[in-house]
């Protein structure tokens, strides 16, 4: 009985140290989209009030870890099933991507285009809402108007959370079914936990650096300072940068799962410019951006064909 009891402890000692191992080697090939993620899901879930920023952050983490809760034992299955089908709904996700980032760009040129009419716009909204007699019809258009926001970053973070968990499964392909759930399961939550713990962390960021201006230490009180005026540029930065990490993962979706595109990625990497390997990578940053606006533009002038043809 006592031996029997030791082997298992020994199996299971082994399993956990296996999927330690496995698992550190898993993240380190998903560390590259990790960044994209962040500056994704930091932009989404900006833009609200100071009280409503923690909650946001908190919904969008357990629709995050809901979409990892039905991916991990999806990818699984279709990996130990039906591995073929795995790249086309990748890619699907990747157009998905490209068209989100594609309205994103199309919106804000609209609005420096039309911007004193857009300012006109909003000042009549503004005047509308002091003129509303009931505020808690304001407190429900809000509510209404952050469950949509919300929504819309679930979704986006389910494309990024499909890629994170087909990479991390890719790492233990060959390992036994078991492995393959507990390693890319461990990674899933990690994941999960610190993206939207660092996530929360950006948008509070000015109350962090208010708590320290009052504070009546000269030092303290300059980082404080520092704090606030960079908060709102940090912001702004990840906005933008959040709206091309969804060209890049979307493109680089496609770039990796069409041959002629990945030969044509792989064709860049081998130039060597000027002996400087961050020039190639940049290059190839770019062709998967490029390839990603395209998409994107692609995406967006079928939807607007098929929204014409149904008014009609």
């Amino acid at each position: 009985m006592s031996i029997g009891l030791l082997a298992l402890l020994d199996d299971i000692t082994t399993l956990l140290d296996d999927i330690a191992v496995l698992s550190k080697v898993a993240a380190k090939k998903t560390v590259g989209v990790l960044g994209d993620d962040l500056a994704l899901n930091a932009e989404q879930v900006s833009g609200f009030s100071a009280d409503r920023e923690l909650p946001v952050v908190w919904a969008v983490a357990k629709g995050s870890l809901v979409n990892k809760a039905i991916l991990v034992p999806l990818a699984i299955a279709v990996s130990a099933f039906l591995p073929w089908l795995i790249q086309p709904i990748l890619m699907l996700g990747g157009l998905y991507l490209c068209y989100e980032g594609a309205e994103k760009v199309l919106h804000s040129i609209k609005q420096r285009r039309d911007k004193k009419n857009h300012q006109q716009i909003v000042l009549s909204r503004l005047t509308a809402q002091l003129k509303q007699t009931d505020a808690r019809l304001d407190e429900e258009a809000l509510r209404k108007q952050e469950k949509i926001k919300v929504k819309g970053a679930i979704r986006t973070d389910f494309v990024l959370s499909a890629e994170i968990i087909v990479i991390a499964l890719g790492t233990v392909e060959n390992q036994s079914i078991l492995i393959q759930a507990l390693v890319v399961s461990v990674i899933a939550f990690l994941v999960t936990v610190g993206v939207y713990a660092l996530v929360g962390l950006i948008v509070r960021l000015d109350d962090m650096g208010l708590a320290l201006f009052k504070s009546k230490h000269t030092l303290i009180k300059k980082t404080g300072s520092v704090i606030l005026q960079s908060a709102p540029w940090l912001i702004r930065l990840l906005t933008v940068v959040g709206t091309v990490a969804m060209f890049l993962v979307g493109g680089g979706i496609f770039v990796h799962g069409l041959p002629l595109l990945h030969g044509i990625e792989q064709t860049i990497d081998s130039i060597d410019l000027f002996s400087m390997p961050l020039l190639t990578s940049t290059l190839t940053v770019l062709f998967n951006i490029l390839i990603g606006l395209g998409l994107g533009g692609i995406a967006i002038a079928m939807a607007s064909l098929f929204s014409k043809k149904e008014a009609h």
